[in-house]
């Protein structure tokens, strides 16, 4: 596993445990928010030293007894084809894990699912389906068509409530409008869990790149955060499709 990073210890990544997160290296997305770049392009913004994974099982060995689950993030986990591998021997030792993922790799996740190494996930769904590509950087074509039913499996394996799970949103002004987050609502309906979550700009974002995949130049969105009360009235008209849609971050 190509292992970025750790956060030693959260209350916050993992609903109701005290926990770490781990973060992988890698991404097939290139989310023109996200705010960990250097995970997803380390050759442009010069990413960080990777971390052993001996090293990381140490840590967790320490924390026996204080710790009670590990997050999995990204970067975008189920891209790495060792995860199962990787997954199994932090639950030999004892831990929970929650993986999150862009549910881009639907096989990935059922199988880690049906092998019981995940006890909870956590799935990003980025805007409705005809604004999915734009708001993953991806030019429209057959590879967002594909991507778009990857997710699409993913959403409908989760539904059948096989492992705990939420869906999130990374509500960002300049790509999601009320009307945009109604029709995820109606997209959405029968979910188990659902976080609408206030885009906080950074100054190390992935961005758009200069040209799209047809080769055309892209236009730049302005990309900001939506004020409070934006995003409250954005939940409210959601919940009318999705009751258990909340707010987070604000």
């Amino acid at each position: 596993m190509k292992l970025a990073g750790l956060q030693k210890l959260t209350l916050l990544d993992y609903p109701g445990q005290l926990a770490c997160t781990v973060f992988t290296q890698g991404c097939n997305l290139r989310c023109p928010f996200c705010q960990n770049a250097d995970l997803v392009l380390p050759e442009r913004f010069g990413g960080c030293d990777l971390l052993e994974e001996d090293t990381f099982f140490s840590f967790l060995e320490s924390r026996k007894g204080r710790l009670n689950a590990v997050a999995v993030s990204g970067g975008e986990p189920t891209l790495h084809a060792d995860l199962p591998r990787f997954l199994k021997r932090i639950r030999e030792m004892g831990f929970l894990v929650k993986l999150d993922t862009n549910g881009t790799n639907p096989q990935m996740l059922e199988s880690v699912v049906e092998e019981g190494l995940v006890s909870y996930v956590a799935m990003d769904v980025k805007n409705t389906p005809e604004k999915y590509a734009l708001t993953c950087g991806y030019a429209a074509g057959s590879a967002a068509s594909h991507m778009l039913e990857c997710v699409q499996r993913s959403l409908e394996y989760l539904r059948r409530d096989t492992v705990p799970y939420e869906l999130r949103t990374t509500v960002v002004g300049g790509l999601h409008t009320q009307e945009d987050i109604v029709c995820m609502a109606k997209w959405l309906q029968g979910v188990r869990a659902w976080y609408l979550q206030q885009f906080i700009p950074s100054e190390q974002m992935v961005g758009f790149p200069g040209e799209d995949g047809a080769g055309q130049a892209q236009q730049p969105l302005d990309l900001h955060a939506p004020a409070a009360q934006q995003l409250l009235d954005m939940c409210a008209a959601a919940a009318e499709y999705v009751p258990s849609v909340q707010v987070r971050g604000i």
